[in-house]
């Protein structure tokens, strides 16, 4: 059975979207595009410097979002830079929110391998910080082993309850709803109670999705834009992610246990496109399709 609009509504209902220091500089204003309040993560990619992650997030706290800034463990130094990067994040933005990952590099600049490393030093909570996302891996990952991923979400959902910190898994850009479904019942059968934000890559050619693909390393969904993008005549159509969202919202709906809440969008094929697609979804301004998914036909930007 197909998803109504009123499921693929509620489905998208706080969703989330995120920016790249680089990227910011080419917003004149988070406050055209998003609703006061939007969730916005700033990343922290490798070799970058933090202060403009610290500068984008308190611009779009000023702006009146909720910024929720990366911390990347193997781009950090040690434990006295993450002390001071918390202390600006809470002094200049009012941070109460963090995404926690490993980081895209292969060898560590510092202290710190992992998320959990990250979490272990206690200083999250000594700034007031009892909220952070980790990473979550549908279709695994090119550097971690199926058994590791499995260990450190295990150990995470023991953090959050030894701690009594609110933990929730954000997930890798995914393309195809059973494997994100099965996923989600895998890791609750093994024992997750953390709530979910899926990956979804924003509207973007064929030829963007395939880069970033690329870039990730992600099996299953590499191999399904791999087929799409063989036809050469397409690289420049623009696919828009709504057959994966209408899957996604028939699935939590169909699921009472299901523990997928949000959305979280990769503006893959540009910031102010991407919002404005999330934001028609989640008023609910789309027009379901004979074959299946849906097409938006108003935007609430």
């Amino acid at each position: 059975m197909a998803a109504s609009i009123q499921q693929i509504r509620q489905a998208a209902e706080g969703w989330s979207i995120e920016v790249t220091p680089a990227g910011a500089t080419k917003i004149d204003s988070f406050a055209a595009c998003l609703a006061p309040g939007t969730t916005v993560n700033v990343t922290f990619l490798p070799g970058s410097d933090p202060l403009e992650t610290v500068a984008v997030t308190k611009r779009l706290h000023n702006e009146g979002m909720k910024a929720v800034p990366h911390l990347a463990a193997r781009s950090l130094r040690d434990a006295d830079q993450l002390d001071t990067l918390l202390a600006a994040y809470r002094a200049e933005a009012g941070v109460d929110e963090v995404l926690v990952i490993g980081g895209g590099v292969d060898k560590p600049v510092g202290a710190f391998d992992n998320s959990m490393q990250i979490l272990e030093t206690g200083l999250l909570q000594k700034h007031g910080i009892m909220t952070a996302g980790v990473a979550g891996h549908p279709e695994g990952s090119p550097d971690i082993s199926e058994a590791e991923i499995a260990d450190a979400l295990a150990a995470k959902n023991a953090f959050a309850k030894r701690e009594g910190m609110t933990l929730y898994i954000e997930t890798q850009f995914c393309f195809e709803a059973p494997i994100v479904l099965e996923w989600e019942k895998r890791v609750r059968a093994a024992g997750n109670e953390l709530p979910i934000r899926i990956g979804i890559p924003g509207p973007a050619t064929i030829k963007t999705l395939f880069r970033f693909a690329q870039i990730s390393g992600i099996g299953p969904s590499m191999r399904f834009i791999s087929k799409q993008a063989r036809n050469v005549a397409k690289l420049m159509t623009v696919q828009s992610p709504h057959l994966l969202l209408s899957d996604l919202a028939q699935g939590m709906a169909s699921d009472p246990d299901c523990l997928i809440e949000h959305f979280h969008f990769y503006p893959f094929g540009g910031f102010a496109k991407t919002a404005a697609y999330a934001n028609a979804i989640a008023a609910g301004h789309i027009q379901l399709l004979p074959k299946g998914g849906f097409d938006v036909v108003g935007s609430a930007a």
